[in-house]
């Protein structure tokens, strides 16, 4: 209560505006990605300097002239540092009390792993009709999956990720295993150039790949090989999604090669569950390399929050109902990443 007034007459908007204009250089720039003029933007900050030059002894951007970005001062740069820590606070702890009153639950999924967001979904969904609660549903790339998770932009994710035998590879999130498995490999090579039987991880160097850029098989990847992997591999074809691949060494470009896919979504292929591979042989890859890596599918929340709520909770729910309907096909569940 006893702060003093310029620093209470600073407003929450005020400060998303000086992070606008430090981001675009200019009270026109942050206009425009604000959408507002620019006359009110700069009201704004002729306000926050007026009032900081008074709590600091010092504004906090000048003027440079026109056309020029404005610089900010010393007592500028650490008041964006902290407008930006605000602001992440007020989000996070919104985010807290919309958990508390269990109105809304936010999940991800991969692609591949969508049918058992799905299928559990529809287990609880009268329940959450009863309880008022919506149910919002993301799709997320398998890179990105606990990246989303610990900015707590979902509450809880399924999908795959590349881990070592035994190993998680979450010590950060609860974790919910449904399945586990190797690599499969796809192709359109003649055999006498990649046989019918599994191939050794070993061998993967000798042979043309089409690979992703980043994401579970790039983990394996560097796992096997080192963050050198690149420089012992021949890629012939850098993908960003499995579906391009497919089409890819399908089609009458005259790219030959091997894509590398999890274990379940190559067996997905095989029984002409994922279009696209209908002209491609399939081999399983099988680690030599002592390394010991695994994919793993399976269902992240992030660590203790679940503890922290009843089991009628939306989330303890939903986990709840994917356990179930793990149980009876955890061996037989198909690694299929995403």
């Amino acid at each position: 209560m006893g702060a003093p007034a310029p620093l209470l007459d600073t407003t929450l908007d005020q400060l998303r505006t000086l992070i606008a204009v430090h981001t675009t250089g200019t009270a026109l720039g942050a206009a425009r990605i604000l959408g507002r003029e620019q006359s009110s933007v700069q009201k704004q900050l002729d306000t926050l300097n007026r009032n900081f030059l008074t709590l600091c002894g010092e504004p906090l951007v000048l003027k440079q002239g026109r056309g020029k970005d404005v610089l900010f001062t010393g007592t500028g740069e650490a008041l964006v540092d902290m407008a930006h820590t605000t602001l992440g606070d007020w989000a996070e702890r919104i985010r807290d009390c919309r958990h508390r009153v269990d109105r809304t639950l936010t999940v991800g999924a991969t692609r591949y792993t969508l049918g058992v967001m799905a299928d559990a979904c529809a287990d609880i969904a009268p329940e959450l009709r009863h309880m008022g609660v919506e149910l919002k549903v993301e799709h997320v790339r398998t890179r990105d999956l606990l990246a989303k998770l610990r900015a707590k932009e979902v509450d809880l994710v399924c999908g795959s990720r590349a881990t070592h035998a035994g190993d998680d590879g979450a010590a950060d999130c609860d974790v919910l295993e449904l399945a586990r498995g190797g690599l499969h490999m796809l192709t359109n090579l003649a055999t006498d150039q990649v046989p019918d039987a599994p191939i050794a991880a070993s061998s993967l160097p000798k042979l043309p790949l089409v690979v992703p850029s980043s994401g579970l098989i790039s983990d394996f990847l560097r796992g096997w090989f080192g963050p050198a992997h690149r420089d012992r591999l021949t890629v012939v074809a850098e993908i960003d999604a499995v579906p391009f691949g497919l089409e890819l060494l399908g089609s009458r470009l005259p790219v030959n090669g091997c894509m590398l896919v999890t274990q379940g979504l190559g067996a997905a292929v095989g029984d002409n569950r994922i279009p696209g591979g209908e002209t491609l042989r399939g081999v399983d890859v099988f680690d030599d390399t002592g390394v010991g890596m695994e994919v793993l599918v399976g269902v992240f929340a992030r660590k203790g929050e679940r503890a922290k709520f009843a089991d009628d909770h939306p989330l303890n729910l939903l986990w709840n109902a994917i356990a179930r309907r793990s149980r009876p096909e955890a061996e037989g569940a198909d690694p299929a990443g995403g």
